[in-house]
């Protein structure tokens, strides 16, 4: 549950993204880290470790379903995102308003279209 709207929306392009998701990119809501609860089920955490940057993310999941359901990173021990699709009601972040940042676009799918009007960058902005 998210006691506040997110921040930002990140959408990132990187190869483990892809990997962990199935798709060309991972969409990530992303929140304070005391603005987003998870309850439940038991949670299950998988922590890959960036051969670029040699820093931690770790995924969280249900340990039941395998349903993604968001990430903590190393580098912004402040924040929590949710994976977009994981939210009861569709977020649709372009239409809410919602800042959106693409990064890691070396490595996006030559099919994938980034609107003009959202930040890009070629590695993390945090890079």
């Amino acid at each position: 549950m998210a006691s506040s709207p997110p921040l930002r929306v990140t959408v990132c392009h990187c190869l483990w993204c892809q990997k962990r998701t199935g798709s060309a990119f991972g969409a990530e809501a992303v929140f304070g880290k005391h603005d987003i609860a998870l309850s439940g089920t038991t949670m299950a955490h998988y922590r890959h470790r960036s051969d670029e940057s040699g820093r931690w993310v770790e995924q969280t999941f249900c340990s039941r379903c395998g349903s993604n359901l968001g990430l903590t990173l190393e580098a912004a021990p402040g924040i929590r995102s949710m994976a977009v699709g994981a939210f009861d009601e569709p977020l649709s972040p372009l239409e809410a308003g919602y800042p959106v940042r693409h990064v890691f676009m070396r490595s996006a799918a030559g099919w994938v279209d980034v609107p003009d009007t959202v930040e890009r960058f070629e590695k993390h902005f945090r890079d």
